[in-house]
Order: C-alpha cells, then sequence, then structure tokens
C-alpha cells in the first residue's frame, strides 16, 4: 500500500514500501545482539525462483503519512530478548522518521531464532560457544 507521503506545489513524493524497509533493516542490524533478518518461507521460495527481496525479513505498510513495520530478527545467544527488541523498535521508529517523515505507528519485533556460533575445537576437545 502506498500514498502521497509529501504533497506541495510542485507534486507528490512517494516513499515506496521497500525504501522504508531498508531504512528499518539498517537500524535494527545496528542494534547489538541482532544477528540479522528472517524471511520465513515466503521469501525462501521468492530466492529459490531467483529472486532476490531486498527486505527480507521486513513487512511494512506504507500509507499516507504513516507506516506499520514488522521485523522478523534473528538474535545472538545470550542476550536479553526484550532489551533488544525495545532497542531494535527505538531505533527503527527514530531513523525511519527522520528519513521519510512518516510517522511510525507501529513496530513490531517478531523472533525467529537465537543463533549459536561455535568456535573451533579446543586443543583438549572441547567447544566453546562465542
Amino acid at each position: 500500500m502506498q500514498g502521497d507521503n509529501n504533497i506541495n506545489e510542485y507534486g507528490t513524493v512517494r516513499i515506496a514500501d521497500d525504501v522504508v524497509a531498508i531504512i528499518a533493516e539498517i537500524a535494527a542490524k545496528e542494534i547489538k545482539g541482532i544477528v540479522g533478518m528472517s524471511g520465513g518461507i515466503a521469501d525462501s521460495i521468492t530466492e529459490m525462483l531467483g529472486k532476490k527481496s531486498p527486505s527480507k525479513g521486513i513487512k511494512v505498510e506504507v500509507g499516507d503519512k504513516e507506516t506499520a513495520i514488522d521485523l522478523y530478527v534473528i538474535v545472538e545467544y545470550g542476550v536479553r530478548i526484550p532489551d533488544i527488541a525495545w532497542q531494535v523498535q527505538e531505533n527503527v521508529k527514530k531513523a525511519v522518521e527522520t528519513m521519510t517523515g512518516l510517522n511510525v505507528v507501529e513496530v513490531n519485533i517478531h523472533v525467529q531464532g537465537v543463533n549459536i556460533e561455535k568456535e573451533s575445537k579446543e586443543e583438549d576437545g572441547t567447544v566453546r560457544l562465542k
């Protein structure tokens, strides 16, 4: 859904959903503890067909003056998820509102997974988590 984001004497300015999604993704990944985005089954099928989704793991609805954003994230093991989610919400809201002039009415965080990275085996045969 796209609308007239800014109407003035020169015409209209329209901001595409993908633009808002890219801004939201960058803002989300700035938060320590966010490993990446998870697109789910629909994005996986799209990628198999050879199409890349610029907004993998993000759903955006842009209206005339406001937007709602859903982020599907993967977090790092050991983080406090409610704190990370709040930081992502704040950072995404600030970035999107500053760059687009749209009012962000919702930033919904959907935690899709936890990333556990393993280091190489130590000499004694144990595996240590990062």
